[in-house]
Order: structure tokens, then sequence, then C-alpha cells
């Protein structure tokens, strides 16, 4: 026993150092071949060639697709870009060689630390550019057998139970990575903490490797292997080398391997060999938010969920012991993935236990009839089951996605914070005795006070992208919003801004567009009061006030477009656009300036304006005076 820990301690230390080197020396660089060396300034139209990496996908915006490049003009080039379409052309399917023109630049940083921008998204798949195309051509189809198959079963599970149905029924044989699925399918599972479900993961892999098993388990350990081996190679084929599905793979092959070899493997060595070999083969999947999950998930099934079982057991009567797996099982994932979720997304789903109760049981019937009738042959027999449950499924994360406050908004926590979550929860869920007990109880509850006290402090969030600007005013766990635009664009970053904060309803918004939205539902979902232009009109006239408790917004006793937002004790002083300033330069001359704490500027200053502003204690944007 003494040697069995020994050596599970030194994997875990080994595990731990492959983690840290992959999160600090993993993340990915451009070569010096890269096409993002090649991005001229000023920005000039080029032409490029390359391998589509997978279809080109619809989205609100447009279309987009990854481009695996061979040459730019008439030089030859590594690496990948993203193409660009303001309008989607015909059917781009992946592994189609294409030529497009356009301009190649480099993607948008994240506006905001707690805000990943194209340059991050695109960093984490190896893609250091972006081409807008203003033209392209298909050079060459070339035969994509692996492609073809995918985009075969989701097509025929479509035809077969129609597209909303059967695009969830391809998510469970391929998982979403391959699968786009409407948006409000993806929200619901997500909020109903069930997204799980959607992504090829362990629990499919197992419901399929269990039917496989059992179907021959009458079979010679002959053939009986190289069955679960064409499985397995199956499942990674159609799911696609994701460090989840890798993972998945991995440690299903060696525990069967161990098994057929008449010996009993051990869980933790297992997990902890897979990842440990997967971290020194590829340092950067350490950075991947699925493989954190998926490696998290397991690692609290393995160490947890039995210990929560048999204390689950201790409580339940005799009648009800079926149910000490169905609660343990989820309860230790949600535990062990609660502080990435938190890390990653600042917000975890309040109803994922009693989700994954009702739909749990449903979804592994529904796996089990999609691998015993198999995805490309539905039997009509067959149909029906999997039509209904396909739509209970749907109907039921759909439903409880609206239940009150089905989504917690915590606000992203620091990474100390969430490393302190993280010892609290490892000294609460591994150790045994009273005082790693008690020093589990200080960490967490330091955790939970600190993030309790950046949610309710006072402070002002700036973000601006393509000349518009947003002000979040937060007060004591409440805020509001002022934005200088009113389009789809802007309350889409509105939505984000407020959500990494915590906050899933403002009290206000205040739009100062001067041309009046056509998204106002999108605002009035977003705030409890929406103030926007009408038929000409300001969005509040002189001396009126906006306000809610301790956060308001008045705007100036004068012709100019200044206003003056308290926050707390903060006095504000904003102004929106260079006309406002002006104004207020007019008024300074003649009346003596109110006692202001910061300035908040809507637009960015000219030379001039920004000694004045220098001058006259303000600053560039939103500085102390």
């Amino acid at each position: 026993m003494r040697r069995r820990r020994s050596a599970d301690a030194i994997a875990l230390c080994l595990l731990a150092l492959l983690v840290l080197r992959g999160v600090l020396w993993g993340a990915p660089t451009p070569s010096r071949s890269d096409s993002s060396r090649l991005i001229q300034t000023p920005p000039a139209a080029v032409a490029i060639s390359g391998r589509l990496l997978a279809d080109v996908r619809r989205f609100p915006s447009g279309c987009s697709g990854l481009l695996e490049l061979d040459r730019i003009d008439a030089r030859r080039v590594d690496g990948r870009t993203e193409l660009q379409f303001p309008e989607c052309p015909a059917p781009l399917l992946q592994g189609w060689r294409v030529q497009a023109t356009g301009v190649l630049r480099r993607p948008l940083p994240a506006v905001h630390p707690l805000l990943p921008g194209s340059a991050e998204r695109l960093a984490r798949q190896g893609s250091w550019s972006q081409l807008r195309a203003e033209s392209i051509e298909v050079l060459q189809r070339p035969w994509t057998p692996l492609a073809d198959l995918r985009r075969d079963v989701a097509q025929r599970l479509q035809q077969a139970v129609g597209p909303r149905r059967g695009g969830f029924l391809a998510a469970l044989v391929l998982g979403s990575a391959q699968v786009q699925l409407p948006e409000d399918n993806r929200a619901a599972f997500r909020l109903a903490g069930l997204s799980h479900a959607l992504a090829a993961s362990g629990f499919h892999l197992s419901v399929l490797l269990g039917s496989v098993l059992m179907l021959a388990r009458r079979w010679p350990p002959g053939l009986r292997l190289p069955l679960a081996a064409t499985a397995l190679l199956l499942f990674l084929c159609l799911a696609g080398a994701e460090p989840s599905v890798v993972r998945a793979v991995l440690m299903a092959a060696m525990a069967l391997l161990i098994r057929e070899a008449g010996h009993h493997s051990r869980p933790v060595g297992v997990l902890l060999l897979t990842l440990s070999g997967m971290l020194l083969l590829r340092p950067a999947w350490a950075l991947s938010i699925g493989f954190q999950l998926s490696a998290a998930a397991t690692a609290g099934l393995i160490l947890t969920a039995p210990r929560l079982e048999k204390a689950v057991q201790a409580w339940l009567p005799d009648r009800c012991q079926g149910l000490a797996a169905a609660l343990s099982i989820p309860v230790a994932a949600l535990l062990w993935t609660l502080p990435l979720q938190l890390l990653h997304f600042g917000a975890m789903p309040l109803y994922a236990l009693v989700a994954n109760l009702l739909v749990a049981p449903l979804l592994a019937m529904l796996s089990a009839l999609l691998v015993l009738v198999g995805p490309t042959a539905v039997l009509p027999l067959m149909l029906w089951p999997v039509h209904q449950l396909a739509g209970l499924v749907i109907t039921m994360a759909s439903w409880i996605s609206h239940w009150p406050g089905a989504q917690l908004l915590t606000g992203r926590p620091q990474m100390w914070v969430v490393a302190l979550l993280v010892l609290g929860l490892l000294l609460w869920l591994l150790g045994a005795g009273p005082c790693r007990r008690c020093w589990s109880l200080i960490s967490l509850a330091t955790a939970l006070l600190v993030q309790g006290l950046v949610q309710l402090s006072d402070g002002l969030v700036t973000v601006e992208r393509f000349d518009r600007h947003w002000l979040l005013s937060r007060h004591r766990g409440r805020a509001a919003l002022v934005s200088t635009h009113g389009d789809a664009r802007s309350c889409r970053m509105a939505k984000k801004l407020a959500a990494v904060h915590g906050h899933g309803r403002l009290d206000w918004v205040l739009l100062l567009d001067p041309v009046a939205t056509d998204v106002l539902a999108c605002w009035q979902a977003l705030a409890h009061r929406v103030e926007a232009p009408q038929q000409g009109q300001a969005p509040i006239a002189i001396g009126q006030v906006l306000r809610s408790d301790g956060l308001s917004v008045q705007r100036l006793q004068s012709r100019s477009g200044a206003l003056v937002m308290r926050v707390g004790h903060q006095r504000w002083q904003l102004v929106p656009s260079p006309q406002a300033l002006w104004a207020l330069q007019q008024r300074q001359r003649s009346e003596p300036r109110p006692l202001i704490t910061e300035t908040w500027l809507g637009f960015k200053p000219s030379a001039p304006q920004r000694r004045w502003l220098l001058k006259h204690g303000a600053g560039a944007r939103f500085v102390g005076l």
C-alpha cells in the first residue's frame, strides 16, 4: 500500500510539472515561415492558396473557416489563416484546396483581459492571421473519406428525425466540435449543466465500448479485443483528435488491455499515465479548456465518486440504494470541475445536479440505441424511440435552462483566488483528518470572501473597439452601463462584459447613439430599464436623472452633451463625443468646474484635446482629476 501511494505521489508530481510546463511554456508561437510574418503595412491584397481544415461554418456576422496555407502570391509559406466571408459563399468543405484573394491582417487582441478576442482564439488553433476574402475559387476537391463519413452521418440523422433533433443526435455521435448546432440549443444545454452531453467524451465512449463488449461477451478474446479496438478507432475517427477524445480513447485502451491480460487496472495510475504521456507529446494541450475539464471530471469520478457513494448509501434507505451512484457521479464531476468553470466562464449552472439526474438516464438510453442501431442505417422500427427520446432530452434541457437563476454568475476570479479554491476542495475531498478539513475550510472561506469583496466593490470598467465605447459602472453587486452605440454588435459586447463581471441583469442602460437602435429587444433583455434616443430626442433631457441605488447619471445644465455619473461616493464626468468636449471647454471659461473624481471619453482625443484635458486635470480616456 505504501509503495502504491509513493508511486501515485511521484506520478502526481510529474503530472503537476508537466501541466506547469504546458501553461508557462506550452503556448504555440508562429514559426519563422509562418504566414503572419508576411503581413504588409499598410495592408495590401494578396492571393493565398491552401487546404481547408474544416467545413466553412455560418455565424451571425458571416462565415469563416480555417485554411492550411501553402502559398501566398507566388511564395511558399507555412501556417494557418482564418478565412472570413461577410456573405456566405457556396458550401466549402473540409479537405478542398482553394485560392482566395483579400487583405491579410493580424487578428484583433482582446478588448479586456476577461474577454478573449480573435487573436487568443486563433492562437490556440495555431493561426496568427486572418484574410477577409473578396473572392474564392475551388482548385481541387480531393477524396476525404473521414470528413465525408462525418457529413454523411449528420445528414442521415437530420433527414431521419429533422434538422433540430437530428443535429442533436449527430452531436451525440460525433461531438459538437464536428457538428454546428443552433445557438439556442447550445445555450440551453450550457445553462442546464449538460454541455458534456454535446461533447465527445468518456461518457459516449463508455456507452459505445460497453455495448460492443456486451454483444461480443461470448466471443473468444482473440476476436473480442480486435472488435473493441475497432470501436475505439471508429470513435476517434468520427469525433476527431480533440484532447478530451484522445484522453478517453487512451484510458479505455489501457484499461481494456490490462483487463484482457487478466490483471486489475488501477484507475488512478491509468489516468496519471495517460495525462502525463499526452502532455509530454503535446504540452500545449495543458491550455485546452476541453482537456482540463475532461481530466478534472475523470479524476473526480475516480477519486471522489466511490467515497461519496458510500457516504450517500449510509443515509439512504435500503429501497433507494440505487440512487447513491446516480447522485455521487454528477456531484463528484461538478466539484472537481467547479474551479475551472469559474476560472474560464465566471459562472456555474445552478441546477446541474438535478438536470443530470433527470437527463443522464435518457442520454444513456439514447446513446445505446444509436450504437445498436447504427448511425448510418437507422431502422424504421427503431426510428420512433430515437426520435422521441431526442425530443424529450432537448425539451428538458430547454425547460431547465429557463428556471429562475439557472446560471449563477460569479464573475471571473483571479488565478490566485482559484488556486485557494482548488487547495480547499482538494484538502476536503482527499483529506481524512480534522486538521486537513480545518485548513480546507479556511482556504475555501478566504477564496469566497475575496471574490465576494471584489463583486461588492465600486468601480468602472471601460472597453473600446471599432470606435465603440462601453462603460460598466459597478456598485455593491449591481451595475449599469453606458454605450456610445446601440447596434447589435454593441449589445453583444455589453452582454459579454456584464456576464464576465458577474451581472446577469443590469439596473439600467444608457445609449448615447444619435441613431435610434433597431435591436431594442436585445438591450431590454440585458437591463431593467433602457434609455435610448427616440424621434431625434436625446435619451435623457437636461436635468433629468437616471438613477438606481448608488448609481446615477445626469445631463449637465447646459447645451453640452457631457454627463455626470455617480458611482457610490465617486463622481465621474462623461464626455461621449468631440462636440461635447468642445461645449465643455466653452463652459469651463465662464462656469466653475464641478467637483469631479474622474473623466471618461467616448472617443479618441486629438493632441490639442489631450493637452487641454491634462491641463484641466483630466486624461486620455478616464483619468483622476
